[in-house]
């Protein structure tokens, strides 16, 4: 039995170039586990989605989750928690960020640790964002 499958979902970039996967599966007792990478806003042409807007940044961000998940049959819905990396030189900018959490999930929304951090894998990110595992029957 394979440990781990691989998913590729169309509308992100193919991130098997840079040595991991976007989404993977991997079998339980229980059904499978499925474990996103962090998602930013990057497009599937690698290229950054609103430069110097973290809201704007945190919507393509969640956009590319919701891909990510429905890939394998999974939704927003279905996330327990969210960690949220932020550039530092942005931390200050929670209104934004809070109010693309609210358009997304409403008053329903997963829990969430937000983490400075000094950056992220390019220059252009503001924000990145790790989901919980979620799990499938």
């Amino acid at each position: 039995m394979k440990s781990r499958s691989l998913v590729v979902p169309s509308g992100l970039f193919d991130s098997r170039q840079y040595g991991f996967a976007q989404v993977t599966c991997v079998p339980t007792p229980f059904g499978r586990a499925v474990y996103v990478s962090g998602q930013v806003a990057w497009d599937a042409d690698q290229k950054t989605f609103a430069p110097g807007d973290i809201g704007r940044q945190r919507e393509k961000s969640l956009d590319n989750l919701a891909a990510a998940l429905a890939s394998v049959g999974a939704s927003l819905d279905q996330v327990g928690a969210l960690s949220l990396y932020i550039k530092q030189s942005h931390l200050g900018e929670g209104k934004a960020i809070s109010a693309a959490l609210r358009a997304k999930f409403g008053d329903n929304p997963p829990c969430s640790t937000w983490i400075g951090v000094t950056g992220l894998a390019d220059e252009q990110f503001l924000i990145e964002v790790e989901p919980s595992v979620v799990f499938l029957p």
